[in-house]
């Protein structure tokens, strides 16, 4: 009984991502979301208190998988030099299927854009950023003059400014500044002189 009611509840989810990222809060209703989902007009409530609730358990899900796919490419990459630019090209890549993380980050619920700093999975990618910088510091290859944690929570807030950048601008509009933003964090996160990047002079 118990793993048909996760099964349910579940559906409800699936059905509630799909419907609020296709129409939005205030377009959709409950009966909406259970007919989808091919169960009671009333059965979602047992799962969830109301439609607010339900929205925000759905985004936190949709979201919670662009999420995990950013966090799998740090763990799949040891250098900083990769796992950067990797990060973030994997997430624009990651947010393109998910529909109800898209239209919050496109700025389409308002009443719940600032919830995105606080979503539960960031947590993890901030965990696990600041577990890469540490590591980085043992190797000579991140700053040891900077605090990890706080630099992976700048991090997180740079990359999700990019990702609504991508998706309220288009990826062809910002897809050149990917790289150059990735180039700053290295940077910022190796300690390099600031001109360790510029080219030479002309003729020197």
């Amino acid at each position: 009984m118990k793993r048909k009611g996760e099964a349910t509840r579940q559906a409800i989810l699936n059905a509630a991502t799909v419907r609020f990222g296709r129409d939005g809060y205030r377009a959709t209703s409950i009966a909406d979301i259970a007919r989808d989902a091919s169960v009671g007009g009333t059965l979602a409530y047992a799962y969830f208190s109301n439609k607010e609730a339900l929205f925000r358990a759905a985004l936190d899900e949709d979201a919670a998988a662009v999420i995990q796919e950013g966090v799998s490419s740090l763990l799949d990459q040891p250098a900083l030099d990769d796992w950067l630019p990797t990060l973030m090209t994997t997430l624009v890549g990651a947010i393109e299927g998910h529909p109800l993380a898209r239209r919050v980050l496109a700025g389409l619920e308002p009443d719940v854009t600032p919830r995105v700093l606080d979503l539960p999975a960031l947590e993890e990618l901030r965990r696990v950023l600041a577990e890469r910088l540490r590591d980085g510091q043992l190797t000579g290859a991140t700053s040891s003059s900077i605090d990890p944690a706080t630099m992976a929570n700048g991090v997180v807030a740079i990359v999700l400014s990019l990702l609504m950048s991508v998706v309220q601008l288009g990826l062809e509009a910002t897809a050149p500044y990917q790289l150059d933003v990735a180039a700053v964090l290295r940077a910022a996160l190796s300690g390099a002189p600031h001109d360790a990047a510029l080219p030479s002079p002309a003729g020197s």
